[in-house]
């Protein structure tokens, strides 16, 4: 398997060079940086460094669009202009699709299900499982969310007990990361994981530190490979990858993973001839699939697929959540507007005699939605969009760029068979768009969703106008479970603990691995870290 992979990768190389040299590149003109290497271009500052460094140095020195280098000299573009990216990504349909090496990792991580589906197939996938995720729908999801945040909660404050203190530090990745498996559990599949109580569990332990294991700081030759892999025929790519053995964590999440989803899609069919269907996402599937209509129904493979996306999605938006938690941490006086904010909506809730905060509470909490907007702006899940162009295009601009030959460029002209890299990092550090000033789109600062500070010209993406969730055709379709999972859990979280930081933090990198990726710097190997000091409160203590 080695030799013939490098097989390929030695004649790959030689048709990128020869190509490389015979066709001059249409963006010569487009200002970029240099190449730190003729064999890696400047691919090493994007997929090694930490997430969004690159792309945050080139957008302040050459602008909303940038002409970098791929392999072997070959020029790619960073697109942080709204315009352009609202083009690319919301208004060309299929004109421009996800490229071939990021729908094959989709494929690696959750089978052939929507992230992975393009063209007609997604489409159709995309129209079946939508409704699932409306906003009236994440109203029911709600009660579980909260449930699994109370249980994470609960075993914290037996561990605290048991050292006869009020404090503890956790290790917030670890902990979080199992209590979201178990509310993705209950809210899409009604079924419960356990992970929260039982380590032992093998889904939540392959899941827990998947990317940040499988993806993070990847060595020269897998960054070459990824590169080189946009040449190779999807069949040859997935032939390669499916006997890999350095994959075999990724094989093995998806053995385990589709033998439960096996199992679950066998009882939901039961439950639903029996006339007794639950309301999770995984039922309304399968009762989909039931339908004559070959428009509404998925294949075997890709019912499996779906149980997988959800659950591979939904660890990559928690990576956002362990950022909003070290944002608090940091901040005491933010950390009091929230908790002031939760206790005064708890008196509300009481007020009406119900217990429990549903969907329109965290609607109606402005501090709390302040803190949801800035966290997923300053910090996106999906840090990258990678998107080729399957014909000529124009790339329209909102704001010009100036060529290394001095002209004024409002549009860039894309040849068929262009890749660039739609980056949500920078365009949520646009300071056209989010801010200068004291809110400087480069700080942290909730007010300017609360003073009206955000000021888009260009309409972008599916929440607060962030490129976070993407847009368009292949926006994420679970935002709202995302957005409310993550309210549902500050207010649990804050309204029994007092969150602090330690001393770890000040080594705290934002490792690029797909997703953003907290760790210790000096212990990768060690996966997600984000250690905090947990405190019980008092539920009078404002």
């Amino acid at each position: 398997m080695e030799t013939s992979t490098l097989l390929i990768l030695a004649l790959l190389v030689a048709l990128v060079v020869a190509y490389r040299i015979y066709k001059p590149s249409p963006f010569s003109n487009i200002p970029g940086p240099e190449p730190t290497s003729f064999m890696l271009g400047n691919l090493r500052e994007i997929l090694q460094q930490p997430a969004g460094l690159a792309e945050f140095e080139w957008q302040r020195k050459y602008g909303d669009v940038v002409r970098f280098r791929a392999s072997f000299g070959t020029d790619q573009l960073m697109v942080a202009d709204p315009k352009a990216l609202q083009h690319v990504l919301q208004s060309s349909g299929y004109k421009w699709r996800k490229s071939p090496v990021r729908r094959e990792i989709a494929r690696l991580t959750s089978g052939k299900g929507l992230a992975w589906a393009d063209g007609d197939v997604h489409t159709r996938q995309r129209k079946v499982m939508l409704p699932g995720f409306r906003a009236p729908e994440t109203k029911y999801f709600v009660p579980f969310f909260i449930s699994c945040a109370e249980a994470m909660c609960s075993g914290w404050k037996g561990t605290i007990s048991g050292t006869g203190g009020q404090s503890h530090v956790f290790n917030f990745p670890e902990y979080v990361s199992r209590a979201t498996l178990d509310a993705i559990g209950q809210a899409a599949f009604d079924y419960d994981f356990g992970s929260t109580n039982n380590h032992e569990n093998e889904l939540a332990n392959l899941y827990e530190s998947l990317t940040a294991n499988a993806f993070s700081a990847p060595p020269d030759i897998a960054v070459l490979m990824l590169d080189l892999f946009r040449h190779v025929p999807p069949a040859v790519m997935e032939f390669i990858n499916d006997h890999n053995p350095k994959l075999k964590v990724l094989h093995r999440v998806a053995d385990v993973a589709n033998e439960v989803a096996s199992g679950l899609i066998a009882q939901k069919t039961e439950d639903i001839k029996g006339g007794n269907p639950n309301k999770d996402i995984m039922t309304f599937l399968v009762q989909s699939n039931l339908s004559e209509n070959p428009k509404s129904r998925l294949t075997e493979e890709e019912l499996l697929a779906q149980m997988r996306t959800l659950i591979f999605g939904g660890h990559e938006t928690i990576t956002s959540q362990f950022c909003c938690y070290d944002r608090i941490a940091r901040n005491p006086q933010l950390q009091a507007r929230l908790r002031a904010e939760i206790r005064a909506t708890e008196e509300k809730i009481a007020d009406r005699g119900e217990e429990e905060f549903t969907m329109q509470d965290f609607e109606e909490m402005p501090v709390l939605n302040a803190m949801s907007k800035e966290t997923l702006r300053y910090h996106p899940v999906a840090i990258h969009l990678y998107r080729t162009a399957y014909e000529d295009d124009v790339l329209p601009l909102l704001k010009p760029i100036v060529g290394k030959s001095g002209e004024i460029i409002s549009e860039i002209h894309i040849p068929k068979g262009t890749q660039v890299i739609g980056s949500a990092s920078a365009y949520n550090r646009n300071k056209d768009v989010f801010g200068e000033g004291k809110y400087h789109s480069f700080e942290f600062n909730i007010d300017r969703w609360l003073e009206g500070r955000v000021k888009a010209e260009v309409s972008l993406g599916v929440y607060a106008n962030l490129a976070t969730f993407a847009s368009g055709i292949r926006s994420c379709i679970a935002w709202r479970f995302a957005v409310t999972e993550l309210q549902a859990f500050i207010v649990v979280l804050l309204r029994n603990f007092e969150l602090e930081t330690t001393p770890k933090l000040a080594k705290i990198r934002r490792e690029s691995a797909l997703a953003m990726v907290p760790t210790i710097e000096g212990e990768l190997d060690k996966g997600s870290q984000l250690p905090l000091k947990v405190s019980i409160i008092s539920k009078t203590e404002v």
